[in-house]
């Protein structure tokens, strides 16, 4: 709770000790001046917010090279934020020499993170994973996505929602190569993706283990 002024002109002046992200704010009046009389002005000032957007229209995608010295093998952090009006559309891709590949991928609104051993020659046919989470999100609003792998266990978040599994020791043995898309597929995979569509919207501040990759596109 906090007191406000008891006349016309002063300012009551509070900065929160800690940041709040919010959509709404409500404001509850739970006490007024002595005098019975009740008024209420009030400003609200947000923290400062760097927005890099990206826009895809189904044909392009943007791939990522990463630096194999600033590679950690065991932490991956891949955080963004999403708009668009389509149901069906590749967001992310990952791929390696054995048909080994990861890929988030937006089908019928509802996003899903695919993992998967492609050599069931050394891997058996079960080792893959697919988690799938949201629904509705071609609705033209932001929605955020956070995947999280240290070791073996990863997480996977789209809108605060998070889905917590172990990858049993078979994520450790994918073979990925140095090359990260997002919104697409850059050439006919071995994974046999081709097929699905790329992505047709927005993407707003990718980071990958901390790079800015929008930023980083802008200026390289």
């Amino acid at each position: 709770a906090f007191s406000g002024n008891t006349n016309a002109d002063s300012v009551v002046y509070y900065k929160l000790q800690h940041s709040i992200k919010a959509r709404f704010l409500r404001f509850v009046p739970l006490d007024w001046n002595p005098n019975g009389r009740i008024g209420m002005r009030i400003e609200v000032y947000g923290c400062t917010y760097r927005s890099e957007v990206v826009g895809f229209d189904g044909k392009s995608c943007l791939i990522y090279t990463l630096n194999k010295k600033l590679i950690n093998t065991l932490k991956d952090v891949i955080s963004l934020k999403f708009k668009t009006m389509q149901s069906d559309g590749i967001l992310l891709h990952r791929e390696g020499q054995n048909g080994d590949h990861i890929t988030m991928e937006l089908t019928k609104g509802k996003l899903s993170l695919l993992i998967n051993l492609g050599d069931t020659k050394t891997h058996p046919p079960n080792a893959q994973i697919n988690i799938t989470l949201g629904s509705l999100l071609d609705d033209q609003h932001w929605h955020s996505v956070l995947i999280e792998h240290f070791n073996n266990q990863v997480n996977f978040t789209v809108d605060k929602h998070t889905h917590h599994f172990h990858a049993k020791g078979e994520f450790s043995y994918l073979d990925l190569d140095y090359e990260l898309s997002f919104g697409g597929i850059p050439v006919p995979g071995k994974s046999g993706t081709l097929s699905r569509r790329n992505f047709h919207g927005c993407f707003e501040n990718i980071y990958y283990n901390g790079v800015n990759i929008i930023d980083l596109a802008r200026r390289h």
